[in-house]
């Protein structure tokens, strides 16, 4: 019987090879980009994980596609020796998987008019959830997705949650048959599935009792849940369903009280299980925590740490410029670069104020910090990584500009290196006439400072070479690491 004879190749979508690795497995058994992945040992591949999972054995047999051109290649891989392989997507029978529900907090439903259409797909993707921490809700999977977690041990997974009480769950979601998430997490505890989960606290719907009652059903479910993300709504000027965020005094009260529980979850499970997000901290003006408090855990997605890996971070620059000042006897870095401007949203302008004076205060460099208020979205949107291009373009222009500007790379948080009004970094640096360079850290200040920056956009070239998704590829991925 021939191999894969019960592949409808008809229907089939494999993946799509857009690379090979010089030297790979691949390369020698030679694929070429353009050929498209429909099988691995005799099982059709949906998306990378299936690479990942069939591709393990020594010996390997692959079904390709090659124009209309059926092929069967044959290789030998030592353990752990990579395939080699990119691919243009990581999921081949569809680019994204949709969500099914109508959170009325949903950022998708409050995004502004006349931004790209991908910015208006609500993604809820169990495999984006394993491969790159994104968190999803478990409210449409199949029989079949439900075998793959399972077959696959596809752990840990990011779940949201929001609140356990079934009926209050559909409510929130608005999904009248969303399944019991209790449930659904005891069926994966029992397979031996870790899962991260979050609650997006909106006040006066699951706060409360329910916020209460939420964080204790999920304890008693240890250790299949790892831990629990607690997060503040965020609401833009396009919400129409009459919630509202929370005021500084509700923020402290919820803050307090999650605080409070992580002694005992401490004491019991060895870590605080429950843990506020930075914003909690940034809107009730407290200082956030030292880097134990997260106990090693890597929730970044959910801006767990953020801030206080910049600050941890600074400590470490703060060094590294004291040994430049020992060795230079104090002089400038870069004698004509007299003034460097940083762009950052509202919340986390304080901090990086603060932070600015001592860089200044040590290097002797003029450090300005632009707070740049988000137009489109509205003012409760306060984060750097929701900043517009225009609203850089237009504020800038108004209230000028150094010999630098650094802007944060969150910003641009997407394949093309584009912001979410589709302006790259080129496009402001052209349009204002001045350096642009993207920043993460106050090292990345630093680098800007002593011309040590790999990437500059300077005025005047063309926007148009953005940069391009790179891919993990396929046999990098491991079943128990957190891609982010």
């Amino acid at each position: 019987m021939p191999l894969f004879q019960e592949i409808d190749l008809s229907t089939y979508t494999g993946g799509q090879i857009v690379a090979i690795e010089p030297g790979s497995v691949a390369a020698k058994a030679g694929l070429q980009a353009g050929d498209e992945l429909l099988a691995i040992n005799g099982s059709p591949v949906e998306d990378i994980i299936d690479v990942q999972f069939y591709a393990a054995e020594e010996d390997v047999t692959l079904l390709v596609r090659r124009g209309g051109e059926m092929l069967t290649v044959r290789a030998r891989r030592r353990y752990n020796q990579q395939l080699g392989l990119e691919f243009a997507h990581p999921t081949f029978d569809t680019d994204i998987r949709r969500c099914t529900n109508l959170c009325e907090f949903c950022f998708v439903l409050q995004m502004a008019p006349r931004f790209r259409r991908t910015l208006y797909i609500k993604d809820d993707d169990y495999r984006y959830s394993f491969l790159f921490g994104h968190y999803v809700t478990l409210t449409n999977l199949s029989e079949h997705d439900w075998w793959r977690i399972e077959a696959m041990h596809l752990s840990p997974l990011y779940v949201s949650v929001h609140v356990t009480d079934w009926e209050a769950r559909r409510r929130y979601l608005r999904n009248k048959t969303a399944p019991d998430i209790l449930e659904q997490l005891r069926w994966l505890g029992e397979r031996g599935i870790e899962v991260h989960t979050q609650i997006v606290v909106t006040p006066g719907v699951n706060d409360g009792r329910l916020l209460e009652q939420s964080i204790a059903d999920l304890a008693e479910l240890w250790p299949t849940v790892q831990s629990v993300s607690v997060v503040p709504v965020g609401l833009t000027k396009q919400h129409k369903y009459g919630m509202r965020p929370h005021t500084k005094e509700e923020a402290a009260v919820t803050l307090d009280y999650v605080e409070s529980l992580q002694p005992g979850f401490l004491e019991k499970f060895g870590v605080r299980f429950v843990y506020p997000t930075d914003e909690w901290y940034l809107v009730t003006n407290r200082a956030v925590p030292p880097l134990d408090a997260y106990d090693g855990q890597e929730l970044h997605e959910n801006g767990l740490g953020m801030v206080r890996h910049f600050l941890d971070e600074w400590q470490e620059v703060k060094e590294e410029i004291g040994d430049w000042r020992l060795k230079t006897g104090n002089q400038s870095p870069i004698a004509n670069l007299q003034s460097l401007t940083l762009v950052t949203g509202a919340l986390f302008a304080p901090i990086l104020r603060e932070t600015a004076v001592q860089f200044q205060s040590l290097t002797g460099a003029n450090l300005t910090v632009r707070e740049i208020k988000n137009e489109r979205l509205g003012g409760t949107i306060t984060t750097a990584g929701l900043l517009m291009g225009q609203d850089v373009l237009e504020q800038l222009k108004a209230s000028g500009v150094g010999d630098l500007i650094l802007l944060p790379r969150v910003m641009f948080d997407h394949p093309e290196r584009i912001a979410l009004d589709d302006i790259a970094p080129q496009d402001i640096a052209n349009q204002l006439g001045v350096p642009v360079i993207l920043a993460d850290t106050m090292g990345d200040v630093w680098d800007a400072l002593i011309g040590a920056s790999q990437v500059v956009y300077q005025p005047g070239k063309s926007a148009g070479n953005h940069i391009p998704l790179k891919l993990i590829p396929p046999d990098e991925l491991d079943n128990n690491q957190h891609f982010s």
